[in-house]
């Protein structure tokens, strides 16, 4: 059942126009500001979709609201302005009054796609490459698991996502997520940071401190940059990772503690071993289950759905205009790039170009200079180039076909699926051959 919330003065009266259209909305009743309590959705403030009355006042503050989390469908009395302005500040759709069970039922039905969580990958990861799709099988394997997991790859691959995401489905989901950078540890804090110390341990401990490890009982610690660490660093974790205990600066007795810990770093600790840079014993104590992140230079056809996901979280930085999609001509800039910075570039990149636009599409006009300027950095063999345009057009082609079967060869419902105008779909159509 749907959660579908009513912003109206007239929401009383609307109530029984959703209820013959086969919903029982919850309404907020703007003139009198009360919820009745038999209409108040079971998940309170969790909502589907949304109506606004733009016949109330400060319709445009609630709009600029509602739009970053739910489709929000404006309706009013007849009144172009209006309805222009609000489909500007990102209105999903619009209805002109009187409302009636039908058209109701017709709208909320094109938008149920909009509602539906994110098929494009697990948790707060973005990716459907089959690099991406084999991480995410070993995020669901380590997340049952109990064992330390060390997590490798480049700066900007997005390492702490996965640690999260490894405890947001495991056993200790309820429990705490601490996160210790550990080149921002220096070893004089080492001790009093990570352990803790009692009262009058040394000068100036006028309280008892528990430290982090200690407060992070029963949960996950995820170190990050583990590959920076000092030799007592590595030696006091160590003794942890072995014992499970620790003692406090002063103490007189040993704490246990139980902690799950996940690693994660850009450095070849197998090279640093080999040097001896980082303790081997450690090393394998921490990388008991390895997840490897590729960069985005390999999965390229991970850009496109990379970028609209950051472009809708980035867009809710304009309150003037809600930026909708990506030009085919920017996305082709963007799939030219290497992406030295991985997907924290690739972010960047979409935030500074919602910035600079000036309408609710990205243009090559907005996206950095440097990158519309520079010679592509993709590896000069021009079959491998080939091949990857060639594969990257037929999951394209796959995707549309994909969109125009689910919603029976409707071009409109299948461009607003896709997060494309109408005309850039028809464009694709006929470029594809795509029989409808």
């Amino acid at each position: 059942m749907l959660n579908i919330l009513i912003l109206s003065d007239e929401a009383k009266s609307l109530y029984s126009v959703f209820r013959s259209a086969g919903f029982s909305p919850e309404i907020q009743d703007l003139k009198n500001d009360v919820v009745p309590s038999d209409t108040r959705s079971p998940a309170e403030d969790v909502h589907d979709i949304a109506f606004l009355d733009l016949d109330t006042s400060n319709w445009e503050e609630r709009l600029l609201d509602l739009r970053h989390t739910m489709p929000v469908i404006a309706f009013s009395r007849s009144d172009l302005k209006k309805a222009v302005q609000a489909m500007r500040l990102g209105a999903g759709d619009y209805l002109e009054k009187p409302l009636t069970a039908e058209a109701l039922s017709g709208i909320i039905t094109r938008h149920k796609k909009k509602i539906l969580s994110n098929k494009f990958g697990f948790d707060e990861i973005i990716g459907t490459s089959p690099a991406m799709q084999a991480v995410f099988g070993l995020i669901k394997k380590a997340a049952a698991s109990e064992s330390n997991v060390l997590i490798t790859g480049e700066s900007g691959t997005g390492k702490e996502l996965i640690a999260r995401a490894i405890h947001r489905w495991s056993p200790r989901n309820e429990k705490s997520f601490m996160t210790i950078n550990c080149s921002a540890i220096p070893d004089t804090l080492l001790e009093s940071e990570l352990f803790g110390f009692e009262k009058g341990a040394f000068t100036g401990a006028q309280y008892l401190k528990k430290g982090l490890l200690e407060m992070s009982d029963g949960g996950t610690v995820f170190f990050d940059e583990i590959g920076d660490v000092s030799p007592l660093f590595q030696t006091k974790i160590l003794r942890v990772l072995q014992e499970g205990e620790i003692m406090r600066i002063g103490g007189m007795r040993q704490l246990k503690v139980n902690l799950r810990f996940i690693t994660a770093t850009n450095r070849d600790l197998k090279a640093q071993c080999l040097r001896g840079a980082f303790r081997e014993d450690l090393f394998y104590r921490l990388n008991v289950i390895n997840i490897h992140l590729p960069p985005l230079r390999d999965r390229m056809e991970d850009v496109p759905i990379l970028a609209k996901h950051l472009m809708q979280h980035h867009a809710t930085k304009r309150k003037d205009i809600l930026i909708k999609c990506i030009s085919g001509e920017a996305m082709s800039i963007l799939l030219d790039y290497a992406f030295p910075g991985n997907v924290r570039e690739l972010e960047n990149i979409i935030e500074r170009a919602i910035s600079f636009a000036n309408t609710s599409e990205i243009l090559p006009v907005d996206l950095p200079e440097f990158l519309r300027q520079a010679p592509s950095k993709k590896p000069a063999n021009k079959s491998t180039a080939l091949r990857l345009k060639d594969a990257l057009a037929d999951v394209e082609k796959e995707t549309i076909a994909a969109a125009l079967l689910e919603n029976s060869g409707n071009i409109s419902r299948a461009a607003a699926s896709l997060g494309i105008y109408r005309q850039q779909l028809q464009r694709k159509i006929k470029q594809y051959n795509i029989v409808i």
